[in-house]
């Protein structure tokens, strides 16, 4: 399957590593993908249709759900089964699943399938206490060889492009993501994203972009590497484009409260040229399309309470905005949080 080409304009010297004559289209199994695609990282309670939506708008070229636990999918938990919600404005989408255990991975895999994602990407990276030590997310990190059976599996479970997203180790002394990667390719994935971290950094410390760009040099590795981790500049995209060679970047962090990130990282590389920030007017109307999205997806009780994690995010910066951010995550009423937006942009825009 083929979808739209975001053509490169003429660009600067310093980005022509950017804008080759010859397009080099990413290819994730029969799915071909802008040149350097820009990732959504499937992000827990972040990553949902109401952000995806947000993020499409603005520039995203792959995206990923939130990932969901095999087991809770063949348990039909509603939580997990409503994260298989997926729209055809997405697309190309990936649907992320973890777990540990092989049976239900495969039945979890066969019911993703059912769902009719592009992509079905297999989470070995998260670090959180509570997958971890259970052997899913990262904690597979420490029995690689199960790590590759596992993925073998699902591989062999499905007709879909099967990716990973992992970290570069379980800890300082278990780097083992090279020759990970390698072995990975050669059972079956169609491309890894890895995020330059071990578990046991959890979030903290810089990520480590060089063992990324070794699995990118391995001569045997043919399939997409995406990068990452700290990517928070359109400057650093492009020093980390140039010096790391990977075939694209996922962008997770960043990108919370600020959908328009994918949208000024591309214009930035075509250009040199940075785009203006958002007005006032333009993250009120996000945050409100993001609230009303949210309820309708999920209810309004659970749209309103879960929203509350993003208002700080979308005014970040805005001074003295602690008043009006506690209005807005204090409110259980539509018409309250509603008429706080209208104040936030009568009172900021002209600030």
């Amino acid at each position: 399957m083929r979808y739209p080409i975001d053509m490169l304009s003429e660009a600067p010297l310093a980005f022509l590593y950017f804008c080759t004559k010859s397009t080099r289209l990413v290819r994730i199994g029969d799915i071909e993908i802008v040149e350097f695609p820009l990732l959504l990282a499937p992000m827990e309670d972040v990553s949902d249709p109401p952000f995806r939506a947000l993020c499409k708008k603005h520039g995203a070229d792959i995206m990923y759900t939130e990932f969901i636990s095999s087991e809770g999918l063949i348990r039909d938990a509603a939580k997990s089964v409503q994260k298989l919600d997926i729209f055809e404005y997405e697309r190309p989408i990936g649907i992320q699943i973890f777990g540990s255990d092989f049976d239900s991975m495969k039945r979890a895999t066969e019911l993703t399938e059912a769902a009719k994602p592009d992509i079905i990407d297999i989470n070995y990276g998260c670090p959180v206490k509570k997958v971890a030590c259970k052997g899913a997310g990262a904690g597979i990190l420490q029995d690689i060889p199960k790590m590759i059976r596992l993925t073998e599996e699902v591989v062999k479970a499905t007709s879909l492009p099967v990716t990973v997203k992992t970290r570069l180790g379980w800890d300082d002394e278990t780097k083992y993501i090279v020759e990970v990667a390698e072995r990975l390719q050669d059972i079956g994935i169609q491309a890894i994203s890895i995020h330059g971290r071990t578990r046991k950094q959890m979030y903290k410390g810089e990520a480590d972009w060089s063992l990324i760009a070794e699995v990118k040099s391995n001569s045997r590795m043919k399939i997409p590497v995406f990068g990452n981790g700290d990517i928070d500049s359109p400057e650093k995209m492009v020093e980390y484009k140039n010096r790391y060679g990977v075939d694209g970047i996922m962008i997770g962090r960043a990108s919370i409260g600020n959908p328009w990130v994918f949208n000024e990282l591309k214009h930035f590389a075509k250009t040199g040229e940075h785009l203006p920030k958002p007005t006032i007017l333009e993250r009120v109307e996000a945050t409100r399309y993001h609230l009303r999205r949210s309820i309708e997806w999920k209810g309004e009780r659970t749209g309103i309470v879960e929203m509350r994690r993003h208002y700080a995010n979308y005014f970040k910066g805005i001074r003295d905005f602690k008043p009006i951010r506690m209005k807005l995550v204090t409110s259980m009423e539509v018409d309250e949080i509603e008429a706080t937006l209208d104040q936030i942009s009568s009172d900021f825009e002209n600030a």
